[in-house]
């Protein structure tokens, strides 16, 4: 299973040039893990750009995969690893969702860059 963080989905839903086997992950949402605070980071960003509509669609398009709610297992794996590396609460989540579920994250943002499950990409 795979998560596309919040970082590479914005990316792909501005359309910017990202690799194409992003795409394709993002695309095969049956094989998506979604971390809940991934909707609120993508919803966020697009209400902050004052594009509501596609806010909406982005995040109707995310609930095509697998909605992984914060639990009390993953709210103190999210902890340990925070502090662990040191990685700001969305992130350390998203982390904790990965370790927890066996899942790899593809993302563009560099507190993950040097962690295990992690496929960096740097900005093109």
């Amino acid at each position: 299973m795979n998560i596309v963080d919040s970082s590479l989905r914005v990316e792909y839903f501005v359309e910017n040039d990202i690799d194409q086997s992003i795409i394709d992950i993002i695309k095969d949402s049956g094989d998506l893990y979604i971390p809940v605070i991934s909707l609120y980071e993508i919803y966020k960003k697009f209400l902050s750009i004052g594009d509501s509509e596609k806010a909406k669609i982005a995040v109707d398009i995310m609930q095509n995969g697998t909605i992984i709610d914060i639990n009390p297992q993953l709210a103190v794996l999210a902890a340990q690893l925070d502090k662990q590396y040191k990685l700001p609460m969305a992130d350390s989540i998203i982390y904790a969702t990965a370790v927890l579920y066996d899942a790899e994250i593809y993302t563009q943002d560099k507190h993950f860059e040097n962690l295990d499950r992690v496929w960096y990409f740097g900005k093109i």
